[in-house]
C-alpha cells in the first residue's frame, strides 16, 4: 500500500538543539543538528504515537542529494528522508564522517 503524504505546515523546537524551525510543510527535521522526532506513521499525519527521537545513523548521496537515515531511540524504526538545502552541509558531513569512521574500528 503506498504511503499517503499530507502537508503539514508547523513550526517546531528542536528538542536536541533547541533551534526554532520554520516549517514549510515538508519540514521532518532540525535543519541544524538534523536529528527528527517519531510523529508520523505516513508522511505529515502526526498519528504515531511513539514520540521518540530520531538519530541520524548514516547519510549517504542519492544522485545530487543526501539521504538521511534515522533510528528511532525509543522503539528502534529505521526511516530514510531527502536533506533539505536548507540543512547544515557540516552537519551531514559529521554524519557521513562518523559512519565512515565506525567502520573502521
Amino acid at each position: 500500500m503506498p504511503k499517503k503524504f499530507k502537508r503539514t505546515t508547523e513550526d517546531f523546537i528542536c528538542e536536541k538543539c533547541g533551534t526554532k524551525v520554520k516549517g514549510t510543510g515538508y519540514t521532518d527535521h532540525c535543519p541544524n543538528c538534523l536529528w527528527s522526532k517519531h510523529v508520523d506513521i505516513n508522511p505529515g499525519d502526526r498519528a504515531n504515537e511513539c514520540g521518540g527521537m530520531m538519530r541520524p545513523i548514516t547519510v549517504e548521496t542519492k544522485k545530487d542529494s543526501y539521504v538521511i537515515t534515522y533510528q528511532c531511540e525509543k522503539c528502534g524504526r529505521i526511516h530514510r528522508v531527502k536533506s533539505d538545502k536548507a540543512d547544515d552541509f557540516d552537519a551531514i558531513l559529521e554524519i557521513a564522517k562518523s559512519k565512515t569512521s565506525a567502520l573502521y574500528k
